[in-house]
């Protein structure tokens, strides 16, 4: 996997949006999404491209229409690779000042 890739797709706000829009409702047309934003086609179309190149989104032609799905794949693989072993620290952390401070 390119971590570099999805970092880079997920830095901007548009193609952020674009897949929360994908999360809300999968398997939407070029013409659906672009209901949802303020930007022509084919600048829509070059970000879906880069989310498409990041394998954060995979596209289905049904008939004369492409259908675009999300992939959380790679977001897990950034949550198992750079957030997870930091989350549990923080909650261990947490966990002992509440404990400290119940005076258990």
């Amino acid at each position: 996997m390119d971590f570099d890739k999805v970092f880079k797709a997920l830095a901007d706000p548009s193609r952020r949006k674009l897949l929360d829009l994908l999360y809300e409702q999968n398997g939407q047309t070029l013409g659906q999404l672009c209901e949802h934003l303020e930007m022509a086609r084919q600048s829509a179309t070059q970000h879906l491209g880069i989310l498409e190149d990041a394998n954060l989104i995979s596209t289905v032609k049904r008939g004369r229409e492409k259908l675009h799905f999300l992939n959380p794949v790679p977001l897990q693989d950034i949550y198992e690779r750079w957030v997870r072993k930091f989350e549990s620290q923080r909650l261990k952390l947490l966990h002992d000042l509440k404990s400290e401070l119940e005076g258990e």
